[in-house]
C-alpha cells in the first residue's frame, strides 16, 4: 500500500509548519539568568540561537525529516512510472478507447458529441499527486530554511545545497 498525502502532511506540520517554535525551544535563557530590566523593554531582535545547536538541529531532526519525506516521494514516482497490472479500470479504458476510435461524430448536430474525457489510470493520477506533492516541498523546504538561516545564521547556501552537503557526511 502506497504511503498517503497525509503521512506528508503530518511530517511538515511536525517540523516545517511549527519551525518557529522549534527554533525557539533550542533557546536556553535561563542559561543567563533573569535580568528584571528586560521586562521593562519591549525588544523587538530576536535572541541568535547557539550554533550548535542549530546544528544539531538541522542534522539529527530538520534534514532526516526531509529525507525521509524525499524518499517517500521517490519511491511513489517509481511505482507512478511502473505498470499496473491490479488497475481495476484498464480493461474499460480500452473498451472505452476502442469505441471512441469507432465513433462518428457529426459536431453540426450534436457540438458536445466530439468530448471525450478519458479515464486517468492510477499510476497517472499518483504521478501527478508525486508532482503536486514535490512543488509543495519546494515551498515549504525554501521558507522553512529561510527562517532557520535568519534564526540561526551563517550559511548562505540554499536549503538544496544544505541538504545535499548532509547527505554527503550522512551517507546510510
Amino acid at each position: 500500500m502506497l504511503p498517503t498525502p497525509d503521512f506528508l502532511r503530518i511530517s511538515r506540520s511536525t517540523i516545517d509548519d511549527s519551525i518557529a517554535q522549534n527554533l525557539n525551544a533550542l533557546l536556553t535563557p535561563a542559561r543567563e539568568g533573569f535580568d528584571p530590566s528586560s521586562t521593562a523593554i519591549r525588544s523587538s531582535t530576536r535572541k541568535a540561537i547557539d550554533p550548535n545547536a542549530c546544528q544539531d538541529f538541522k542534522d539529527n531532526v530538520l534534514f532526516p525529516s526531509w529525507q525521509t519525506r524525499s524518499d517517500v516521494l521517490n519511491y511513489c514516482a517509481g511505482v507512478a512510472t511502473s505498470p499496473d497490472p491490479e488497475d481495476p479500470d484498464l480493461i474499460l479504458r480500452e473498451t472505452e478507447s476502442a469505441l471512441d476510435r469507432e465513433r462518428v461524430v457529426n459536431e453540426r448536430l450534436d457540438p458536445y458529441s466530439a468530448r471525450f474525457f478519458p479515464r486517468e489510470a492510477r499510476t497517472e493520477s499518483l504521478a501527478n499527486l508525486v508532482r503536486n506533492q514535490r512543488t509543495v516541498e519546494e515551498i515549504i523546504r525554501a521558507r522553512t530554511w529561510g527562517m532557520v538561516t535568519e534564526r540561526c545564521g551563517g550559511s548562505s547556501a540554499s536549503w538544496e545545497d544544505a541538504l545535499n552537503t548532509w547527505r554527503q557526511s550522512h551517507r546510510r
